[in-house]
């Protein structure tokens, strides 16, 4: 499956030299990669970048815990680049066997959706 001819379908996506597929959505950026787990496993890993290099605080931090509870596709997570900065990004690991590009599409929309969401709540 090449997931840059899926995607174009709906979105500009661009392959880097590593393989991984990038995509812009309503403010953000994801990188996509289709992974090789065993002979017949093959996940794609979706990291969409929410917020980078926001001050770190209290309140970062409940938004975050808020949006990681209420987001259902993906896993809103900080991560603290020092004691003052972070970046939030949404993590999504799904099973690549089986999905038509249509459902494929579909399904990484809804993802990049919900991390646009939550991207506009950390502000």
């Amino acid at each position: 499956m090449s997931l840059q001819r899926v995607l174009a379908g709906v979105l500009p996506a661009q392959t880097r030299d590593d393989g991984a597929v990038t995509v812009a959505y309503e403010g953000t950026v994801a990188s996509l990669r289709t992974l090789r787990i065993a002979e017949d496993l093959e996940l794609i890993s979706l990291v969409q970048l929410l917020a980078q290099n926001v001050p770190l605080s209290a309140g970062l931090r409940r938004t975050v815990a808020a949006q990681a509870e209420k987001t259902t596709l993906g896993t809103v997570i900080l991560v603290e680049l020092s004691a003052t900065t972070a970046d939030v990004v949404l993590r999504y690991n799904f099973p690549a066997a089986g999905l038509s590009d249509s459902a494929l599409q579909t399904l990484v929309l809804m993802v990049l959706s919900a991390g646009a969401e939550a991207s506009r709540a950390v502000g």
